[in-house]
């Protein structure tokens, strides 16, 4: 089934010499570090300090009306999901003439990113476990605000565990692409999520709910946000929705395996990882599922990791510019798979007894790879914008205005303190720009 087939396709989609490619990533991201650290001494994008809000991003006032269309969009979601659910253990088995797997790979894990990127948290504003909870806390009479407070320290944990759930179904089993396995994944997510909500309140959906979080964070990058002090929305700097991102405990958990699950689709889609994949099983006695686990948490470990020694005590400063990078990989790894595949997805949606149609042209390599190559420069260029106005920022706040994991840096200390995180920036682009040539 090719919706699995998460890599970009063969070599012909980055027709592009490999090593000029890799040299020009780097080289890029270094000049513009070096362009933004001698000319630009203060922070551009506003005094506001992560950690000023509850969320990565307030919710948007509604008026009567829109919250009534709100409502009806998240209640026809969930008459969606249900029909998902239904057609995956009773519908056909095969994939390929079954809804739910490219609904679940395809229109809702990599279709969020763009519509996210584009319109702001769309998940948390048409998120159908939302209705769901309401009509729960409805029927047994309990508070929609919750039972009991949130535990302290919690912070964004739940959704980085379970986000790793859900890249390893999306990666690991070989019955991934099975209906039922989709299905039996729909229905325990909304239980578990709808479940805690119903304890929690609804701020659980904030900072549990892993592609309501998910969605959000990329909303971040979006050019529009909740407009200030009224109801609404509107235009704005997407810096400064990077800047509203909170530095919660687990939101370097979840970014970790956002960009880790990413790069290892990447890894487990070359030609390398299948020979080694299978000598390793030959040679450990390990199923092959076990080995690419191991690898797959591996890799998340390495990205938290790398950027906790890379960032030091401006790790919670800094944590949201990992965005932009995360962003700007996902969008060149499914760039291909969105566009041929996400047709299909919607055609079998409104015809779910047959199998998905033929693929439909197949979009140029060479504007394949401009897609790509293009995503992973701007994220990284955005993120180092980022980091060193966030750095310029926590240096001129006065020492007893900052929050207390957020340091105060000398003057002096600025550019020094940026090197080694942008050192890291390097690699990832060199490495995203890698596993496009490779995959």
């Amino acid at each position: 089934m090719t919706v699995l087939a998460h890599g970009i396709g063969g070599r012909t989609d980055l027709p592009l010499p490999g090593d000029l490619v890799l040299q020009a990533g780097g080289f890029v991201v270094l000049v513009s570090f070096l362009a933004v650290g001698l000319a630009w001494r203060r922070p551009r994008f506003g005094t506001e300090q992560p950690g000023d809000h509850d969320e990565v991003d307030p919710p948007v006032p509604l008026t009567p009306g829109h919250a009534r269309t709100q409502l009806a969009a998240r209640c026809l979601l969930l008459a969606l999901l249900g029909y998902l659910v239904a057609v995956a253990f009773a519908g056909n088995p095969d994939p390929d003439h079954n809804p739910a797997p490219r609904a679940l790979y395809v229109l809702l894990w990599v279709g969020l990113v763009p519509a996210s990127l584009v319109f702001g948290p769309v998940w948390r504003v048409v998120n159908p476990l939302r209705a769901l909870h309401r009509g729960v806390c409805a029927v047994l009479r309990l508070p929609q605000a919750g039972i009991r407070e949130l535990p302290s320290g919690l912070g964004y944990w739940p959704a980085a565990i379970g986000l790793a759930v859900f890249v390893w179904l999306e990666l690991v089993p070989d019955a991934r692409a099975d209906p039922a396995v989709v299905g039996g994944f729909i229905a325990g997510y909304a239980v578990l999520i709808t479940a805690a909500a119903t304890v929690y309140g609804t701020r659980w959906f904030s900072l549990a709910d892993p592609f309501e979080v998910y969605s959000t964070l990329i909303a971040a990058l979006a050019p529009v946000g909740p407009k200030t002090g009224g109801t609404g929305l509107e235009f704005r700097n997407p810096f400064r929705g990077l800047n509203r991102v909170r530095p919660a405990p687990g939101l370097v958990a979840v970014l970790a395996v956002w960009w880790g699950s990413t790069v290892f689709d990447g890894v487990s889609g070359s030609p390398w990882w299948a020979t080694t994949s299978q000598l390793g099983a030959a040679r450990t006695g390990l199923p092959t599922e076990l080995l690419a686990t191991v690898v797959l948490v591996g890799l998340i470990g390495l990205v938290a990791l790398s950027y906790r020694l890379a960032t030091g005590a401006l790790a919670a400063t800094l944590v949201s510019t990992l965005i932009p990078i995360a962003v700007g990989y996902t969008i060149a790894h499914y760039a291909s798979l969105l566009l041929v595949e996400g047709p299909r997805a919607l055609t079998q949606l409104v015809d779910p007894s047959g199998a998905a149609p033929p693929l439909a042209a197949v979009p140029a390599p060479v504007l394949i790879a401009a897609i790509q190559v293009t995503a992973i420069l701007v994220g990284h260029m955005v993120g180092v914008v980022a980091a060193h106005d966030r750095v310029l920022g926590a240096s001129e706040q006065p020492a007893a205005a900052a929050p207390a994991k957020i340091p105060v840096l000398a003057d002096q200390r600025r550019l020094a303190d940026e090197i080694p995180l942008v050192l890291l920036m390097i690699l990832y682009t060199m490495i995203g720009i890698y596993l496009l040539v490779i995959a």
